[in-house]
């Protein structure tokens, strides 16, 4: 994976780190065993997380949680995993997907883009950028990392809360590509994880 360069770093208020081409050899995961006690989160997608955190701790503006989203589960599974890294605790949160992943609403994400106007959701690391008040309430900016979502920003790819994200809808509805929250949890959601946490969109890729 190239390192992105991204000119609005400094609009941000905070560093973006570059992503490494892999994970360097220096990453030591083992003191991160206290995370994720009930091993909820798929292991492969935890340690590209991890490895990004531990790799960049020092660049990293906001340490105090790491987020993976798992984009192989079905819509209607709590598959946004918020982690304390205090604590090693794992809170999780529906999640919507783009409906152009997954255009026959089958709730699963099937294809992914970088593409405006593809209405797809974008895979690969993130990290969090700053709140704003938007036309869905209150959001925060997401910072693409990689080849696979650099565009995050320009396609205003953020984190919003959305009626159609609610377990009474099955499967959920679906967004232009945001990964979209209950409603009720926006302001919680928003308040820990915004100014510079990582946070990683999976798909089952290697």
């Amino acid at each position: 994976m190239a390192i992105q360069v991204l000119s609005l770093i400094a609009s941000l208020f905070f560093i973006v780190p570059a992503l490494a081409q892999s994970t360097p050899p220096t990453a030591d995961l083992s003191k991160y065993d206290y995370v994720d006690p009930q091993r909820e989160i798929p292991a492969k997608a935890l340690e590209k997380a991890l490895a990004y955190y531990d790799v960049y701790y020092n660049q990293i503006t906001h340490k105090n949680y790491v987020t993976v989203l798992d984009f192989t589960q079905s819509s209607n599974n709590k598959r946004m995993y918020v982690v304390d890294m205090k604590t090693g605790l794992v809170t999780r949160y529906l999640v919507a997907h783009g409906k152009g992943s997954d255009p026959n609403h089958t709730g699963v994400a099937k294809k992914f883009s970088n593409i405006e106007g593809s209405n797809m959701s974008s895979i690969g690391m993130y990290v969090t950028g700053s709140e704003y008040s938007g036309k869905h309430g209150r959001s925060m900016r997401l910072v693409g990392l990689e080849k696979t979502n650099d565009q995050a920003m320009d396609r205003a790819i953020v984190v919003h809360g959305a009626w159609y994200v609610d377990p009474q809808y099955t499967p959920l509805g679906r967004s232009q590509g945001c990964p979209a929250v209950e409603e009720k949890h926006i302001d919680t959601v928003v308040s820990q994880l915004k100014g510079g946490s990582v946070y990683y969109i999976w798909a089952g890729q290697s």
